[in-house]
């Protein structure tokens, strides 16, 4: 059995943590390769998006054994916990979903056929269900919409920080399984049982932190979804991020010898900023984080050092995400070929909807709850931007929801229609199942609040039977949210000069994601010089303009002056967000490409025109 290595304070204490995974699903080359890296100390794992807990809700409903990643134990500890009990390789994952002593449980069955005897502990006290009523008596609205809390809730989780982490790995695990923990909690954990961080080291917590929000996603630290994306090798074999944490201020970014992708100052920018909102306060349990000053600079061939996070008090709220079933969901996809591809595919489209609608209608269901018809090829996500182009190639696909399943498995039964009834060149089903049909699937929805730490009962570590409370400090209540960071752009140069105009893409880095109903989009410029010029252009107006055929709510503008940065955050984006929105984009992955192509004016002179 291993046990617990001697903790260190001391500023020349070097940790080595691996980001073996990004989400449910992510590729088992991750795990493999870190756990090969000479000095690995820790693996961390991310399972938990904000909508996974809706699919984790589902199958504990079919089985009450389920609700955890059951990937986790069955693929990747099955591949790779030999080598982490003889190399002495500590995990942490929040692989334990709805249901951490379940997968605690499925752990000890596996290391039984393994022969293995690592130490597991589980976190538990992030399931809030007994609190609901409680808050649904007392009015607590949405925290994004302020609607009303729904009257029945499959799953309510509050994001836990790292304290019941540190805990359990001070208590001698080697392998630590959470519920809903905030993404980076799994490193900070580690970060605070290895140097022995108090509460108070806010410093010192909002560096784990980062250290955490630049592993957390895995390869799009390491040119995963970069911008200059045909910069980046061997995707095939795409490295994972792992960090050196030395304590002293700053940490650096490597990945596995002889692996794919490249890590600069560039790929790992875009991964700081990404989905964080306000760089200035990024709120979690531990420790409210100021990344605005943060520093990236490569140190060699695929290595950058990080420094420069602030710290200050946490908040003395959680943040409370709960989900609920509302109705079903079916899309179905239509491929056509030939002449005018796009037109017959719209039409293909339509029609198939609009058979669908009335059926529906003589069986008394009702109309659909949405419906959205668009088309794969013309470019419907750029809206009034869209090339017009002719292509012979192109997909109809048709999305709706609908409060009763046999609405939906009667449009799903029509799908295949167009084959036969619509456009010539259309093609659908499978040829080895001629049965095949779009499937019908539960539609889950979110509702998203803040609760005080102190109605919370403590977490909760459990290891080998015996269960320890972990003290939380209350935190800083704050009445009202600071407003933006202005940008310092006094100096910036006006457009409108008569210089020629270049797209943004050659100026900046760009990244998006979603938070919700909202996109984030992180606009980074490839030299400090070109900042003036980007914060002169990207005004708040001009984004919004720019994508206001995807954007109903305002746009915030934040100012990273030490990445030389802007940060845009745009509410009611996404058509709802997340399994709600009926959008080919549902999480504005694609926003800040189509912000690459805005058009900037560059001043005659500018050394930007010197370079190309």
């Amino acid at each position: 059995m291993t046990t617990a290595p001697p903790r260190h304070n001391s500023s020349a204490h070097s940790v080595r943590i691996g980001g073996a995974c990004a989400f449910v699903g992510d590729s088992i080359l991750g795990p493999r390769q870190l756990v090969a890296v000479p000095g690995m100390q820790y693996l961390v794992f991310d399972y938990l998006a904000e909508m996974t807990l809706s699919a984790f809700a589902h199958a504990r409903q079919q089985d009450a054994q389920l609700g955890y990643a059951t990937e986790f134990v069955e693929l990747t500890l099955r591949d790779i916990l030999p080598a982490c009990a003889r190399h002495g390789i500590r995990i942490v994952a929040n692989a334990g979903g709805l249901n951490p002593a379940g997968c605690a449980q499925a752990l000890s069955k596996l290391q039984k056929e393994l022969g293995t005897h690592l130490k597991v502990a589980y976190v538990e006290g992030d399931d809030c269900r007994p609190l609901m009523d409680g808050l649904r008596a007392t009015g607590t609205p949405d925290f994004y919409t302020g609607a009303a809390m729904p009257d029945a809730l499959d799953s309510a989780n509050i994001y836990l920080g790292a304290l019941p982490i540190a805990r359990a790995l001070a208590m001698g695990a080697d392998i630590v399984v959470t519920g809903r923990v905030v993404d980076s909690a799994t490193t900070l954990g580690v970060l605070i049982h290895e140097f022995g961080w108090s509460p108070a080291d806010h410093d010192a917590l909002a560096l784990g932190a980062l250290a955490g929000h630049i592993l957390e996603c895995g390869t799009q630290a390491t040119g995963g979804v970069h911008t200059d994306w045909r910069d980046i090798p061997d995707w095939e074999n795409i490295g994972y991020p792992y960090i050196d944490f030395r304590g002293c201020g700053d940490f650096t970014v490597r990945k596995p010898e002889g692996t794919g992708g490249r890590i600069t100052w560039g790929t790992v920018s875009e991964q700081i900023l990404y989905e964080v909102g306000d760089p200035a306060r990024y709120v979690l349990p531990d420790v409210t984080c100021d990344f605005t000053q943060v520093t990236v600079a490569e140190t060699g061939p695929d290595e950058v050092l990080v420094r420069g996070a602030r710290g200050s008090a946490p908040t003395d709220t959680y943040k409370l995400t709960a989900s609920y079933a509302d109705g079903y969901r079916c899309v179905a996809q239509v491929a056509v070929f030939g002449i005018d591809a796009l037109a017959k595919a719209r039409r293909n489209g339509e029609a198939l909807l609009g058979r669908a609608r009335t059926m529906v209608a003589a069986q008394d269901l009702g109309d659909f709850g949405k419906a959205a018809v668009s088309v794969i090829g013309a470019e419907d996500s750029y809206g009034p931007r869209a090339s017009g182009a002719s292509l012979r190639e192109a997909v109809a696909r048709v999305a709706v929801t609908h409060k009763k399943r046999e609405a939906l498995e009667l449009f799903s039964r029509e799908a295949r229609v167009p084959g036969v009834s619509f456009a010539p060149g259309t093609t659908s089903g499978s040829a080895l199942n001629l049965n095949s049909r779009p499937a019908v699937e539960p539609l889950y929805r979110l509702y998203t609040c803040l609760v005080r730490k102190s109605q919370v009962p403590s977490p909760r570590v459990v290891l080998e039977g015996c269960s320890e409370a972990v003290a939380v400090p209350g935190g800083v209540a704050v009445d009202a949210p600071p407003q933006p960071m202005p940008s310092t752009d006094a100096c910036a140069p006006r457009q409108g000069a008569g210089g020629p105009r270049v797209p943004l893409v050659r100026l900046a880095y760009g990244r998006s994601g979603d938070k919700g109903n909202m996109s984030n989009i992180a606009i980074i410029a490839r030299h400090p010089s070109y900042l003036p010029l980007l914060e002169a252009a990207l005004t708040p107006a001009a984004v919004k303009a720019w994508l206001g055929h995807l954007v109903e709510g305002p746009v915030v503008r934040y100012a990273v002056p030490g990445m030389h940065a802007l940060n845009f955050l745009l509410d009611g984006a996404l058509d709802g967000g997340g399994p709600s929105s009926l959008r080919i984009d549902p999480m504005g992955k694609g926003m800040a490409q189509q912000l690459l192509e805005f058009e900037i004016e560059v001043p005659q002179g500018h050394p930007l025109l010197w370079s190309h």
